[in-house]
């Protein structure tokens, strides 16, 4: 039987995909639960129209985060972060949520903390390259300087220790 998918279902298919399944898996799983509908000619018709709307709405909302993307792409902000003396591990953390704060203080936004591309907290001084996700194809990225005010030697040694790890990360990938 064919059926038209109303949302994604794991290992068969994305919403508006038309598969074929067994009558049984669609009679007693599929229709009782709103997964998917049978694949009429009405229903295909409504199909249509259905990813049409959709593709026009993808495609602004798809602009309006290229906008957004020139207003922030490169953005430089620093975060001040407490350490102890002669160290450069943070009594706390920087989160993404610290993160997606002062973005949306600088730019008057309303970015959620999951477009941050942030897999583990900030835990250390130093300046991060970090990934803001504003639409399934558009990617910014933003720089975050850590810094503690109270102790800018322990920066410059932040930075020298960057300088090394990065000439360390191009001779591995030159061999």
């Amino acid at each position: 039987m064919r059926v038209i998918l109303n949302q994604m279902v794991p290992k068969l298919g994305k919403e508006g995909q038309i598969v074929k399944v067994a009558n049984g898996y669609a009679r007693n799983y599929l229709f009782p639960r709103g997964l998917a509908v049978v694949a009429s000619k009405g229903q295909l018709s409504a199909l249509e129209k259905k990813l049409a709307r959709m593709e026009a709405k993808i495609a602004a909302s798809k602009a309006s985060a290229e906008e957004l993307k020139a207003k922030i792409n490169g953005f430089e902000m620093k975060i001040v972060g407490k350490v102890a003396k002669d160290s450069t591990k943070l009594f706390g953390a920087v989160t993404a949520q610290d993160i997606t704060d002062e973005i949306n203080k600088a730019f008057s936004l309303n970015l959620e903390k999951k477009q941050i591309g942030l897999l583990e907290p900030i835990k250390k001084l130093g300046i991060y390259n970090i990934q803001v996700d504003l639409h399934r194809d558009v990617d910014a990225f933003v720089t975050v300087n850590v810094y503690d005010p109270d102790a800018p030697v322990v920066l410059e040694a932040v930075a020298e220790e960057t300088d090394e790890e990065m000439e360390a990360e191009e001779e591995s990938l030159e061999n």
